[in-house]
């Protein structure tokens, strides 16, 4: 009998061991997977957002350096302002794990920096286009200049974050074997 319960215990423990491995395979392939398929579509949305980012940046600065004026660009601002809000909108439907919402977060509120920049850009060249005389000439250079710059800098923290995510690795406290060191 015991001849029998003994090699009987052995494979009962071997499988047991085997389905814990299994397990915790599928769950780090499972998350890899997961982070893989959010950092294509985060590097992606980056792209689109930088391009339309560099078209306006380009055009804001022929109006910043006066040698356009505020009025021929607002319908590019009007369409890179409706790009940037569909951008946020998909932004906000990522679901990635939980690993990147940290930059994640950040990538979204450089998304919304970069709204509130074009808005300010498009007051700006609103105060031109209806000024009469000069008295408010200042204010709209300053709109226009600072919108400029928050646009520059809201693209490159667009880039870094979306790097950083690209750059996230799964949880790296995850044991194969062991349920220490992980976060609930």
């Amino acid at each position: 009998m015991t001849e029998l319960i003994i090699p009987l215990a052995i494979f009962i423990a071997l499988v047991v061991l085997f389905v814990v491995l299994l397990r915790r395979v599928g769950l780090l392939v499972g998350e890899t997977r997961e982070l893989a398929v959010f950092r294509r579509a985060v590097m992606d949305l980056a792209g689109r957002i930088d391009g339309t980012l560099e078209s306006i940046t380009a055009k804001v600065d022929t109006v910043r350096r006066r040698q356009v004026e505020g009025a021929t660009i607002s319908a590019d601002l009007d369409s890179a302002l409706e790009a940037l809000l569909a951008f946020g909108v998909e932004a906000r439907a990522l679901e990635g794990p939980p690993v990147t919402v940290p930059s994640r977060a950040a990538f979204l509120s450089e998304i919304d920096r970069a709204e509130r920049a074009l808005q300010m850009i498009e007051h700006g060249c609103a105060i031109l286009g209806t000024m009469g005389g000069t008295s408010r000439i200042g204010e709209a250079e300053t709109a226009i200049k600072r919108g400029y710059l928050n646009v520059v800098h809201a693209r490159e923290a667009l880039a870094r974050h979306a790097t950083e995510i690209a750059a996230v690795r799964p949880r790296d406290e995850m044991r194969w074997l062991s349920r220490r060191g992980r976060t609930p």
